[in-house]
């Protein structure tokens, strides 16, 4: 299930905690588990939980050059309906981050409510100024490694509800204004917001195993400098 914008910061705290106290036991019983272990080359297992501090999460990510040769967007299919419930992915992202419920009527159409758009601190009353954004976007996704992926996989990652990290509402036009751009070249308005982006990104490329080219990873130890250095907990998707 998804958190809402305004209890997101609260419940990811706390499972956290959880996460951290479960991989202690874990390890305790087996060994050496998912705990610091995100890296290149590192034992990877869908469903592994790990835990590292931000700074840590950024330095275990893989350095590598970009290559957007062959992307297509339809190459990531989006915007699926999978459990049949007559909303798709985008229109659950848009219920669950309501702070005031829309009322939803046939075909999951959606009328009234209240959003904040974080990425521009914007206000918004109206359903249809939302896009809903891939924070990692599809392009920089495939750029970073998904271009190897089965299709099976990018459409798990394009209807990623599993992590509610991964897709988020905002105005159309902050979504616009970033497009495809990484860190490097486009960093959310709202500046309060920037720590929490940072933490986002980290975890999506790593719960995807994507990798950062040397630019992206520049900025994003040079953001980390002025954010806590707080745990970065994600599920391993792959």
């Amino acid at each position: 299930m998804r958190t809402t914008a305004i209890t997101r910061a609260a419940i990811t705290t706390a499972a956290a905690a959880l996460l951290i106290a479960t991989t202690a036991t874990t390890a305790s019983a087996t060994g050496p588990t998912a705990a610091g272990v995100a890296g290149a080359g590192a034992h990877r297992e869908a469903g592994q939980s790990i835990t590292l501090p931000l700074t840590e999460a950024i330095d275990q990510l893989a350095v590598t050059d970009e290559d957007r040769t062959g992307y297509v967007r339809t190459a990531f299919k989006h915007w699926v309906d999978a459990d049949k419930d007559g909303c798709d992915a985008r229109k659950e992202v848009i219920k669950a981050e309501a702070l005031e419920a829309p009322a939803q009527g046939p075909r999951c159409a959606l009328t009234g409510g209240l959003w904040l758009s974080l990425y521009d601190d914007v206000l918004v009353t109206d359903a249809g100024r939302l896009d809903v954004d891939h924070l990692v976007p599809l392009a920089e996704a495939w750029d970073s490694g998904a271009s190897t992926w089965t299709a099976a996989e990018r459409q798990t990652y394009a209807n990623d509800l599993n992590e509610p990290r991964a897709l988020i509402a905002v105005t159309a036009a902050s979504n616009r204004s970033k497009s495809d751009k990484d860190p490097a070249q486009w960093l959310p308005p709202a500046a309060a917001y920037r720590c929490t982006y940072l933490d986002d990104w980290v975890a999506i490329k790593t719960r995807w195993g994507l990798s950062v080219d040397a630019r992206e990873h520049q900025a994003l130890a040079d953001l980390a400098a002025g954010c806590p250095n707080d745990d970065v907990t994600v599920s391993l998707a792959r």
